[in-house]
């Protein structure tokens, strides 16, 4: 099976909360997809090695293999692309944690287009579709994807402070596989 975008979506929104169980249609309504397209996510995830799926209907992320893969495979599947300046969400180096570690240009920041994006600057195509509309409704899930943005465009100094928050904000609560969620 080979992963897709929203798989790491789905992987990001469970891993950015305390351990909890979710049910497939509210990981859906929460991330703007539907009950089966994150069901067959965690299927594909399983698959991977990313997450685990210890009892019917239960599963969580691998952490550590988690933020392995985000730290040295996602930039490479799914390059992020940069487009025009526009009004949107901002990403990467333009959000926290990351904007307030960094100097950046006033309009340089990258944002997601989004009609009620609160900055303007040029536009990055986000990991997936409903991403922009999932991080304005989640502060944590939003941390996670700026994070990845920061992995998937910055330059090596960006890239070492985002693998450094990345690692903070996805061990938060590594526990030893005990965030079982469905």
């Amino acid at each position: 099976m080979e992963l897709k975008p929203q798989d790491l979506l789905v992987l990001l929104k469970v891993a950015a909360h305390p351990p909890q169980r979710w049910t497939y249609a509210a990981l859906g309504e929460a991330l703007s997809i539907s009950a089966s397209e994150a069901h067959a996510s965690v299927k594909r995830a399983v698959a991977s090695g990313l997450a685990v799926a210890p009892g019917r209907g239960e599963w969580s992320p691998v952490r550590p293999s988690l933020l392995e893969f985000v730290l040295h495979g996602a930039r490479y599947i799914w390059p992020a692309t940069q487009g025009p300046i526009k009004r949107g969400v901002p990403t990467a180096f333009g959000a926290e944690p990351l904007a307030s570690q960094l100097t950046v240009a006033a309009g340089e920041a990258p944002v997601w287009a989004h009609s009620t994006g609160s900055a303007k600057g040029p536009t990055l195509s986000p990991l997936y579709r409903t991403a922009p509309l999932a991080a304005l409704a989640d502060p944590a899930l939003h941390r996670l994807l700026a994070l990845l943005d920061g992995l998937r465009i910055g330059r090596a100094r960006e890239r070492g402070l985002a693998a450094k928050l990345m690692e903070v904000e996805l061990m938060r609560f590594e526990s030893g596989g005990a965030d079982a969620s469905r």
